[in-house]
């Protein structure tokens, strides 16, 4: 039987605001077991560039990042982010170990091609180093994954985190029984947004595209389910979205 590993991406607010954060590392701690997680920053990435004089542009939930931006979320993802996650963690005796993709070849990623849209400095993610990441399970350690990749050229590019965690899920489900939970400050996939009452509690391919044809699903909630629907074919056991005061995932809406 394959050993149990929960993968938990968490962004928006839930890492950005002092008590919300402390809720989720202390929450986080408690999951039993094998466990990862991967995390974003982007509303402290656009605030940051802000005070910086740096325009930020999203489109379809992904950030356009030039170079100047590319320097805002290393420094906020890799650096802010990723290091109060982690010393909040060895505050609660987990082990952690902050990463991008360029610590240990961790994740090697290429240059988004421009097609209708130029992202820049995005990075499509080609390959998971699976065997890293297994030597720091298996010793104990907690990896906590920012959505910083490298092309192992020497260059860093900017990942939707939510697409790191969909691609960290598929390449281990191959060794472990993996449940990736997605949690954020909603209850769910919400069929109206400003309800936080209208989740749809299951998810099907089908009903997915259903509503984003209608636009009740729209905007950083797409990547979020497309890589949902990618991790499940690839082998992954379940995946829930769900709020942060439920990472085990009870509640939420669960896809398959």
């Amino acid at each position: 039987m394959m050993e149990k590993l929960t993968l938990i991406k968490v962004g928006g607010k839930i890492v950005e605001e002092e008590d919300t954060l402390q809720q989720l590392l202390v929450d986080f701690s408690k999951i039993e077991g094998t466990k990862i997680l991967v995390h974003g920053g982007g509303r402290l990435a656009t605030k940051i560039a802000e005070q910086l004089g740096i325009e930020s542009r999203i489109v379809d939930g992904r950030r356009i990042t030039d170079e100047a931006t590319l320097q805002v979320v290393t420094m906020v993802y890799a650096g802010l982010v990723n290091k109060k996650i982690v010393a909040g963690l060895q505050g609660l005796g987990v082990n952690a170990i902050g990463l991008t993709g360029a610590d240990m070849n961790v994740m090697r990623s290429v240059k988004r091609p421009v097609k209708t849209i130029d992202y820049g400095f995005v990075g499509d993610v080609k390959e998971v180093n699976t065997d890293a990441l297994v030597l720091l399970l298996q010793n104990g350690y907690i990896p906590i994954l920012s959505p910083i990749t490298h092309n192992k050229s020497g260059f860093l590019l900017n990942t939707n985190a939510d697409t790191i965690a969909g691609e960290t899920a598929k390449a281990l489900a191959k060794i472990f029984d993996v449940t990736l939970v997605f949690c954020f400050e909603k209850s769910g996939v919400l069929m109206n947004e400003k309800d936080d009452n209208s989740v749809i509690q299951h998810l099907d391919r089908a009903l997915y595209e259903s509503y984003k044809d209608k636009g009740a699903i729209q905007g950083g909630m797409l990547p979020k389910l497309d890589n949902a629907f990618q991790a499940l074919k690839a082998g992954v056991k379940q995946v829930i979205i769900t709020k942060d005061s439920d990472l085990i995932g009870n509640n939420g809406t669960h896809i398959h």
